[in-house]
């Protein structure tokens, strides 16, 4: 248990893991809310209390940075490449070749400088601990919806996406997750909580149906997008009730 929860903490965060193998990170997906738990304690630790000495906008910007750096930005970067398959014309083979290209497309740069504003913008309207439940919860949310992905759906190719694909077919490793997320969630957040729970399984499923129509299945660069889209539609909710 201790080797699966340091492998999916290195694997998605800059902390480093002797642990951190694709195979072991994979076997292991269904425990990504306990890396969102451990990045929301500390981005939301941060952020009640800098939000109670310093003015909201720059709290917003020092936390949205401090999310993609402790990050590692590949999640924001996965963002970006979905964009720009979103925005490619033609057919799944043209949109897959345009995800996966490493030049960045202008759909890609606008759609990341809408979501870090919209990040600040979110971060910098709640303060104490109502920015801390809110980056909490919206992380355990955003980690719990990749395992649902996964679960799902299946791989537009044989690439890194693969081996959580296959891995998390195991509906028990899919309840050990939702119930990891949804008890703390609901405990905590109340309904607003439920409601962000909704909203994020919802875009999720979105996600998914959409990336199936345009690219034929889930890559790497669908979970990590699905991450981001549902961690800022998270703490927009918080941020509006």
């Amino acid at each position: 248990m201790f080797k699966g929860i340091s492998s999916v903490i290195s694997f998605l965060t800059i902390i480093p893991s002797k642990n951190m193998e694709l195979e072991v990170v994979a076997k292991n997906m269904y425990l990504f809310p306990i890396a969102g738990a451990l990045i929301g304690l500390i981005i939301g630790g941060a952020g009640y209390g800098l939000s109670l000495f310093l003015q909201p906008f720059i709290v917003g910007l020092l936390l949205t940075a401090s999310i993609v750096i402790i990050t590692g930005i590949h999640h924001t970067d996965a963002l970006c490449d979905f964009a720009d398959g979103m925005m490619a014309k033609g057919t799944k083979e043209k949109k897959l070749k345009a995800m996966r290209d490493p030049a960045v497309g202008s759909a890609g740069v606008i759609t990341v400088v809408l979501y870090a504003g919209g990040m600040i913008m979110a971060l910098s309207m709640m303060k104490g601990f109502a920015i801390f439940q809110a980056i909490l919860l919206s992380e355990l949310l955003a980690k719990f919806v990749m395992v649902l992905q996964a679960n799902r759906g299946s791989s537009a190719w044989q690439g890194l996406s693969s081996p959580f694909t296959q891995s998390m077919k195991d509906k028990r490793k899919l309840g050990v997750a939702a119930a990891l997320t949804i008890i703390p969630i609901v405990l905590i957040g109340g309904m607003t909580g439920v409601i962000v729970i909704i909203a994020g399984v919802g875009l999720s499923l979105l996600l998914l149906t959409v990336a199936n129509r345009s690219f034929g299945g889930i890559s790497g660069d669908v979970f990590g997008a699905t991450n981001e889209l549902v961690r800022i539609s998270s703490l927009l909710i918080f941020a509006s009730l």
